[in-house]
């Protein structure tokens, strides 16, 4: 394995590094060195555009003004041997926009590597790429290239690296391919290649990784196939593949889902033990699952779902340790769980649904402390939900039982699933009440329990769970009115609380308002503003409001009123324009002041019931802000730990003085924020739950994290040693989720601006949300995008130094900053100074391990983990392109972190920052 590495990287870094190599002198002439290659690239040069005209690369392509006939080795991306030859073309990511059929193959016949990846190259390969008779690494990945792969590329026998995937190349694969014997990794992948794969490929001996997923091929794949036995990986999914699988390989990750396959699993299948990864799903696929497979101690990852497999679960469990994955669901499986299926220690998925699993589900499964996804939907399941007191379900973050025959009540131990986000068990016969530690699940965003045998009211506990998105409780023997709880469920999107027997008004929210007819259907009598519905009488208005005033918490600061707030936020603006005006005119001053104090009794008012009750809580909780209550530092203002009477902690933000010389900076930033974080909601994002603006004491209210934020955990030494690898992979998916969110599915877009550590807070979970959007501003279409500076010193991206454009790629390279210093364990300071000058980098990096560099308080990562961490590093490299049009978007990265497709490394103790800056995901 170690051996194979270290030939791998050996094939890799001749398409990257400099090659020298003796060449007679007889051998050379005016096209391979000096005059003649620096004419063919400055004629190709002339022939591009940029996607970023403002700043276009290759400055360096020009000739030298004291030898016109020099060759170009000091130009940008140029490589050259001893004797002048160029070697090496390396222009990954600069931004150009053109055709290679302009680019003279002829002037470079020593061309041992050329990379050309992620640019704006369109057009066609041109044939004549065969006069590069000795290249041995071909990247011309994420283009735009289309039409057929050339055939003439079989002409190339030295080729032991092509890369061209991500472009739109259609045709067939050409049976020259063949000719490529030396050839070790071949990536097609997304493109639109048609046809059958030619049985020549068998010839390809030393083939190691084949990647044709995500193109229109079909037929059935060659028997010569089988003929690869140095094959270590193939990825042949969603395209139309028929017929058998190849019989004959034992592969380390073979992944085949979305094709027509049938038939039963290769033979070799059942003892080839060095497997880790295997996606058969969404095939036609046949056999017995108790005998066609064998014992997998390597296997990390399976997915058999949508076959046609029988055959019970009756697997060695205790010799998979280090499966994250099983997922067999819509097939035929039968029998039991195995209680032993809980020594997988490491198991983080299990999907069994839609089998015919019968008896009970065992109570083991509820000590895996990996565990995140449950989902044992329709099957035959039947007996109680049973939990014990003193197991562990942390981290578990969906749990679906629907559609079996599960009786008994929903236990109240769920109520200690924090992270749960999706709850399930509608379509059984659970009876009982709805347990009141429900409401515990502050992180539950889809509740459903319809179709089952529930009774008694509604626990006012789940009005509190303020991210819920649908909730369901159809089709039970509920009674009494909807707890006014619910007026906090602003979140709420989707309510079904049909064939009840619920009575009196609904929440005036606008979930509950926009429900169609049917989901209050078959009640007692209920009543309110909504489709089919009666409208309420007078008295039963006045008792509601007589309660809601004499609820002990008052619904608190954790039922946030968004109308109230919107409200507030246009009184604040209007206030400010009109106080404006007001001066410009020369108002007299006691109406101004009047004025002023009309406002001040307005806006003092937050978001609830007694304003001024909340106010006085809050002022009398931080002993009017005294510094020992200050947990953090910001530009506009400090932020307090405040505990309310109910026992509910916030963290509190409290704007300088109005009266300081920075005031009208400090309002706009307080407004922005206000606007930013009313418009958006996300888990990863740091909640609002209102404001008071007011003469004295101007204040935002949010959640409060235990852990504080990111930067501050990173510098102290105990805390990071704690802070895992797994838990630091989870911040930065976290982080991407959230800058996801705001570019692409907010409308318009909104960028942040101010991306660092410390604007990263973490809850008890290691939890990421991202904080402070005083600096957010929103992109606004067909308009200028252009403001002043705004960020923190250390994460903004380098173009910010000569431009003030806002757009996506500057929070981008920000996350690229904060993923290298979570990584890293610290702020990368000249880390980043030494990744832009990519010459100077690849001198040095490949001696570089990246054990050596990461943070030394920790363990270096084993495993899925190390290569999650190698993917997250070279992610970050990415976005950390001098170029804004090379980054990456953050719907990308956040796809490629979620997806965890990890690179070919097969030792994380071996990889060099060489490694990174080259490697293939």
């Amino acid at each position: 394995m170690v051996s194979f590495f270290k030939e791998s990287l050996l094939i890799l870094l001749v398409g990257f590094f400099p090659i020298f190599f003796i060449i007679p002198s007889a051998a050379l002439n005016s096209n391979e060195t000096g005059n003649g290659a620096t004419i063919s690239l400055l004629k190709w040069k002339s022939t591009f555009q940029y996607t970023n005209p403002s700043s276009p690369p290759l400055l360096s392509w020009k000739p030298d003004s004291k030898n016109s006939s020099a060759p170009p080795c000091k130009w940008q991306g140029i490589k050259c041997n001893q004797h002048g030859t160029v070697v090496d073309i390396n222009l990954r990511s600069v931004g150009i926009k053109g055709k290679l059929s302009n680019f003279d193959f002829s002037s470079f016949p020593h061309l041992l590597g050329l990379d050309l990846k992620n640019n704006s190259l369109y057009g066609t390969i041109p044939s004549s790429i065969s006069n590069l008779s000795e290249l041995s690494f071909l990247s011309l990945s994420k283009n735009q290239f289309h039409g057929p792969i050339p055939n003439s590329i079989g002409s190339l026998r030295n080729l032991s690296v092509v890369l061209l995937y991500a472009n739109y190349l259609s045709g067939t694969i050409p049976p020259s391919i063949g000719n490529l014997t030396r050839l070790t990794y071949l990536r097609l992948h997304y493109n639109e290649i048609s046809g059958s794969v030619p049985a020549e490929i068998g010839k390809l001996s030393s083939l190691v990784l084949l990647t044709l997923f995500q193109n229109n091929l079909g037929g059935q794949l060659p028997l010569e196939m089988n003929n690869l036995t140095q094959m270590k990986r193939l990825f042949i999914g969603e395209n139309n593949f028929k017929g058998h699988l190849p019989q004959q390989l034992c592969l380390e990750k073979f992944t085949a889902p979305s094709n027509r396959f049938s038939g039963t699993i290769p033979k070799t299948m059942k003892n080839c033990t060095k497997l880790m990864r295997l996606r058969l799903e969404k095939n036609r696929l046949t056999g017995n699952i108790s005998e066609d497979f064998g014992v997998y101690p390597k296997l990390e990852y399976v997915d058999l779902s949508h076959n046609d497999f029988y055959g019970e679960l009756s697997w060695e469990w205790a010799r998979f340790q280090n499966l994250t994955k099983l997922s067999i669901s819509n097939t035929r499986v039968s029998g039991r769980i195995p209680i032993e299926l809980a020594q997988a220690r490491q198991l983080q998925e299990i999907d069994l649904s839609s089998n015919h699993i019968v008896g009970v589900i065992p109570k083991e499964l509820w000590d895996m402390a990996s565990l995140r996804v449950l989902v044992l939907d329709s099957n035959k399941l039947s007996g109680n939900i049973s939990i014990d007191n003193g197991m562990l379900y942390s981290n578990l973050e969906k749990l679906d039982l629907a559609a079996n025959d599960l009786t008994g009540s929903i236990p109240s131990q769920l109520g200690n699933c924090l992270r749960l986000r999706d709850l399930n068990t509608s379509h059984n016969k659970l009876a009982g009440g709805l347990p009141l530690e429900i409401g515990n699940l502050q992180s539950l965003e889809n509740l459903d329990l319809s179709r089952n045998l529930l009774v008694g009211e509604i626990p006012p506990q789940i009005g509190e769970m303020l991210r819920l998105e649908t909730l369901n409780l159809s089709h039970n023997e509920l009674h009494g009115r909807i707890p006014s709880t619910f007026d906090g469920l602003l979140s709420l999107t989707y309510v079904d609380l049909s064939y009840n027997q619920l009575e009196g008004p609904i929440p005036n929210t606008k979930a509950f308002r926009e429900a169609p007819e049917e989901a209050f259907a078959n009640n007692k009598d209920l009543c309110g503003n909504a489709t089919g519905l009666k409208i309420c009488p007078p008295e039963s208005r006045k008792k509601i409001d007589g309660k809601k005033h004499n609820m002990v918490l008052i619904l608190s600061i954790i039922t946030p009123c968004l109308s109230v707030l919107c409200v507030l936020v246009a009184t604040l603006i209007v206030f400010s324009i009109r106080r404006g005006r007001k001066r410009q005119a020369g108002t007299e001053g006691n109406r101004e002041n009047e004025s002023g104090k009309e406002e001040e009794e307005t806006l003092f008012a937050i978001w609830s019931y007694d304003n001024k009750m909340l106010y006085e809580n809050i002022i009398e909780s931080t002993d009017n802000f005294d510094s020992k209550f200050c947990v953090g530092e910001g530009a506009t203002g400090s932020v307090y730990k405040a505990e309310l009477p109910t026992g509910q902690v916030f963290a509190v933000k409290k704007l300088r003085s109005l009266q300081d010389s920075e005031a009208a900076t400090d309002l706009r930033s307080f407004t922005a924020e206000i606007r930013a974080l009313e418009e958006i909601k996300h888990r990863n994002i740091v909640k609002l739950y209102g404001y008071c603006f007011h003469t004295r004491h101007s204040f935002l209210v949010y959640e409060f994290f235990e852990r504080g934020s990111l930067g501050a955990l990173l510098r102290n030494d105990q805390q990071a040693r704690e802070f895992g690898w797994i838990e630091r992979l989870n911040v930065i998916k976290g982080v991407s989720n959230a800058l996801s969110y705001m570019h692409h599915d907010c409308s318009p877009p909104m960028v942040h601006r101010d991306i660092s550590s410390k604007n990263i807070l973490l809850d008890s979970e290691y939890e990421a949300h991202v904080s402070d959007f005083g600096t957010a501003r929103l992109l606004k279409p067909n308009s200028s995008n252009w403001t002043s500076f705004a960020g923190t010193f250390g994460y903004t991206a380098p173009e910010l130094a000569y431009t003030m454009e806002v757009n996506e790629k500057c929070d981008v390279y920000s996350f690229g900053v904060v993923t290298l210093e979570v990584i890293l364990g610290s702020h990368p300071g000249g880390f980043i100074s030494c990744l832009s000058s990519r010459s100077a980098t690849t001198s040095t990096a490949d001696h570089i391990l990246l054990k050596d560099v990461v943070d030394q308080r920790l363990f270096p990562p084993t495993s899925q983990v190390a290569e999650q961490v190698v993917s997250a590093m070279k992610l970050a490299f990415e976005c950390l392109s001098s170029s804004p049009q090379s980054r990456p978007s953050m719907n990308q990265v956040s796809k490629q972190l979620s997806t965890q497709k990890q690179p070919p490394v097969e030792s994380f103790l071996s990889v060099t920052l060489g490694h990174l800056f080259n490697l293939e995901c």
